[in-house]
């Protein structure tokens, strides 16, 4: 598919598309629209930044206003339609935004009941009708086991990013839920790598469902530039503060591995008089969120984090990811660069390496030789040249 034009969606999704000048689709919403919209159940596999809530927001919200003008309107309070689980309170928020220009139009009512809020306001949020639900799963779970949500009308179940949330008991949570979706037509499953717990996962909930990989699954993209700087005696500040003494050109992502270098970074950097803010787990929730808006609003230049900061947020600004400390699985590595140089924006990361580090590094290299060699032109080869030391 060339165009959103060509989906056949209703015109109201189309106006407001041409509204954002929205006219090219991504690789996986070429590919998982068309599906979606035809009440297949779908899993697809697609890089950071490559536009996933859109590819299930659209078909959601088509064959919804589709079911309304049938004259089948919802007719009982806290009884949704289409359910989107997602992983943390700052995704959920992200995708309630990218449904709601496209409420205008359609008059669709989209809640979400999220991690991090109190019981009372995600009580609050799901009474009367509505037709689609954004939440986490603990939250949702709390309210239907206390009778205040129910998904028995349920058509459409989506679980997005959906490898951040396999821990221990998150299989026995979907599967809950799934069995309370007892009317539902169609699941789909959307990931930015498919790691081993991801591809059980699948087999569980899924049967015959149509497996998508985008172009660019579990690849760098061509947009991205890498640096690598070696770190000598362990000394790392010193090479950072070369590098933030040069202007960046958008924020700046820096992560470290754990919360004690979290916090340490960020009161060498405080002392240095650098605007920065924190962003990992076993924080105040309120205050991890207000860090966040100051960090997108350009208030702060840099957000130092954990890998909790690595997956489904969308940072368009961000210029620069910094790998202070560098991961151990080359997953996180992918997921925490596709914070920069996301849909066709360039971007750089700079690695911080330690002889720990070269299992890992062999890894990247043979990523981007992936996308470089992907990107050569036709009948071109890449040779290297044996005079060059």
């Amino acid at each position: 598919m060339n165009s959103f034009a060509s989906f056949n969606l209703l015109p109201t999704l189309n106006q407001t598309l041409a509204e954002k000048g929205l006219t090219v689709p991504t690789d996986i919403q070429a590919r998982a629209i068309p599906m979606l919209l035809a009440s297949s159940s779908v899993v697809g596999i697609s890089e950071t930044g490559s536009g996933k809530t859109l590819a299930y927001t659209l078909p959601i919200l088509h064959k919804l206003k589709n079911l309304e003008n049938e004259k089948k309107p919802v007719q009982s309070e806290s009884h949704p339609r289409a359910v989107v689980i997602v992983p943390t309170r700052e995704l959920g928020e992200q995708v309630t935004k990218v449904f709601k220009p496209f409420t205008h139009t359609t008059r669709l009512r989209v809640r979400s009941v999220l991690g991090g809020s109190t019981m009372e306001v995600a009580r609050r949020n799901i009474q009367g009708a509505f037709e689609v639900l954004v939440a986490t799963p603990g939250r949702m779970l709390q309210l239907m086991d206390r009778g205040l949500l129910n998904l028995s009308d349920v058509r459409i179940l989506v679980f997005d990013e959906v490898d951040q949330m396999l821990d221990a008991g998150f299989l026995a949570d979907a599967k809950k839920i799934v069995a309370e979706c007892a009317n539902k037509e169609q699941m789909a499953m959307f990931s930015a790598t498919m790691a081993p717990a991801v591809e059980a996962l699948i087999k569980a909930l899924f049967a015959g469902v149509e497996m998508i990989h985008s172009q660019g699954s579990h690849r760098l993209v061509p947009t991205l530039s890498t640096e690598n700087r070696k770190v000598p005696d362990g000394k790392r500040l010193p090479i950072l503060q070369k590098i933030l003494a040069d202007k960046i050109v958008g924020g700046a992502l820096i992560f470290a591995n754990t919360r004690d270098q979290c916090d340490k970074l960020f009161k060498e950097l405080s002392d240095l008089g650098h605007r920065c803010v924190l962003y990992r787990g076993e924080m105040d929730k309120v205050e991890r969120r207000k860090n966040l808006k100051r960090f997108r609003d350009e208030e702060v230049e840099l957000l130092i984090a954990t890998d909790l900061a690595s997956r489904g947020l969308d940072l368009e600004h961000v210029g620069l990811v910094i790998n202070y400390h560098l991961p151990r699985e080359i997953e996180n590595y992918i997921h925490r660069v596709g914070r920069t140089a996301r849909a066709g924006r360039n971007g750089r990361v700079i690695n911080f390496i330690t002889e720990r580090d070269e299992p890992l590094m062999a890894q990247v290299r043979a990523l981007k030789a992936t996308v470089e060699n992907k990107n050569l032109p036709k009948g071109s080869s890449k040779k290297k040249n044996k005079a060059a030391k």
